[in-house]
């Protein structure tokens, strides 16, 4: 049985029918307010995965729909008896459910700043790769410049030692007038 189904379909009767009845006994397994609202948590977050998500569970060999109850070692009926009791008194039902909230946003400006810092890691990567490829164009342009400095030297002297006028040409490096 899908969890969120049955937690949604147990709230709104609970909702709609609390007031009309006695106030429900306390289960001998009531499940602690601070372990319900991990499962509430757990179970909103697995209600509001895609369906590639849950796929990827189903591969791994979990199911969805039991994966809580296994997690919290309970069963469906400790968890139904708990919600009934727990959404009977209203204003805790509420107080469970602000905190289930506060959490949720908790994690998702968790999951944002994780995937800013992502971003800006993969940015700095990508910038320092690009420097890294302009930084080895530039010596590689340097060791040319050298090369035909060299190159041009040897002209010189070749045109020195044989006594002639260096080409015109050749003095484009020499500043000019």
């Amino acid at each position: 049985m899908n969890l969120n189904r049955f937690v949604f379909f147990g709230c709104v009767l609970l909702f709609f029918g609390c007031y009309q009845f006695e106030a429900p006994d306390k289960p001998d397994n009531l499940i602690p307010e601070d372990k319900m609202i991990d499962i509430l948590i757990d179970a909103k977050l697995i209600g509001i995965s895609n369906s590639a998500n849950k796929k990827v569970m189903r591969d791994s060999g979990i199911n969805p729909d039991n994966y809580i109850f296994k997690k919290y070692n309970i069963d469906s009926l400790q968890f139904a008896q708990s919600n009934d009791y727990y959404a009977y008194y209203i204003d805790d039902y509420e107080s469970i459910y602000t905190k289930i909230n506060d959490s949720l946003n908790v994690l998702l400006k968790d999951l944002k700043d994780r995937q800013e810092e992502e971003r800006k890691a993969n940015s700095k990567r990508r910038r320092d790769s690009i420097n890294a490829v302009r930084a080895k164009k530039d010596s590689i342009n340097r060791a040319k410049k050298i090369k035909d400095s060299l190159a041009n030297l040897k002209k010189k002297e070749v045109v020195k030692e044989q006594g002639l006028i260096p080409p015109v040409s050749d003095n484009s490096d020499q500043p000019q007038k």
